[in-house]
């Protein structure tokens, strides 16, 4: 078996959906429309995003030495759906992601030393100046949609995504053709409007820039009633997504959504601090704070 043959079933055997490979190089395509983005401001709050430009585009200066990218898909779609009055994205239903494959991310290292020996090597899901879509698109996992997100033919998008940057040279996939047509059922869908042109979101207009990453005061200029409910995160632009009529239910027992989380709207208007730390211990919405989803719950319920 090849070095690349053994890492993808090593992938498939660890519960990843599909794996591919490309080589680590400088990302020149991407380097003008980042730089456009972050121009607009479409970053609003996001100023993590501003840091670390070249590392963004460069996974060289992430792992010296670095000759291939191992993108990894990893299935969230949920078993269930958990009720309740108020919505959160379907990612945040279970444990944190980040727990959960960061496990099966360590295993993979250690799978691939056993086999082929030393490698130099660093996993990552979602926690550095990784540009995953980019990567995930040029090893053929699907093409980037024009939500944004990563779509897959055969599972839509609800997916986490992964990557392995190590010093390894691998035979390399190639892309995918972009199967979106002329659809914008996503573009249509946004209640914020924050999908200006194909292929670009406006972050600082997303509702889950609003539910998760604004500080303070929610924007008084928006609408609760275009929130639809949203405290946490959103899933509009992938629900109408005609691609995600393929979406599987995941196979991963701790992504299963919590009891507590069919609530009434008085019943989240009513969460202590206390019932916020116990419900949501090891789970994603803990980013944004007790205070956090406090403000949201009482934004969209202002509604008279």
């Amino acid at each position: 078996m090849s070095r690349t043959s053994f890492i993808k079933s090593a992938a498939t055997s660890l519960g990843f959906s599909f794996c591919g490979v490309s080589k680590a190089e400088f990302l020149a395509a991407e380097a003008p429309k980042l730089e456009e983005w972050l121009r607009r401001s479409y970053q609003g709050q996001m100023s993590y995003l501003e840091k670390h430009f070249d590392k963004r585009l460069d996974p060289t200066l992430l792992v010296p030495g670095a000759k291939s990218v191992i993108s990894l898909v990893y299935n969230y779609y949920p078993r269930k759906d958990p009720g309740g009055e108020l919505k959160i994205a379907k990612y945040a239903y279970g444990e944190d992601y980040h727990h959960v494959i960061k496990e099966k991310l360590t295993d993979f290292m250690a799978r691939i030393e056993d086999e082929i020996g030393q490698v130099n090597g660093r996993v990552f899901v979602d926690s550095a100046p990784v540009m995953e879509r980019a990567w995930a698109q040029r090893s053929g996992l699907g093409w980037i949609g024009k939500n944004s997100l990563l779509l897959n033919r055969s599972m839509g998008s609800f997916f986490f995504l992964a990557e392995i940057i190590l010093d390894l040279e691998l035979e390399y996939d190639g892309p995918v053709k972009d199967y979106c047509g002329s659809c914008t059922a996503c573009i249509d869908a946004c209640p914020t409007e924050a999908i200006p042109e194909p292929y670009v979101v406006d972050g600082s207009k997303c509702i889950s820039y609003f539910t998760i990453e604004l500080k303070g005061a929610m924007d008084q200029k928006q609408d609760p009633s275009s929130f639809d409910n949203w405290i946490f995160g959103c899933d509009i632009c992938q629900d109408v997504c005609p691609w995600n009529r393929f979406a599987k239910p995941n196979d991963e027992p701790r992504f299963d959504p919590r009891e507590e989380l069919n609530m009434t709207a008085n019943e989240w208007k009513e969460m202590t601090q206390e019932v916020f730390e116990n419900i949501f211990a090891r789970s994603a919405v803990k980013r944004t704070k007790f205070e956090g989803l406090k403000r949201n719950i009482n934004f969209v319920k202002s509604i008279k």
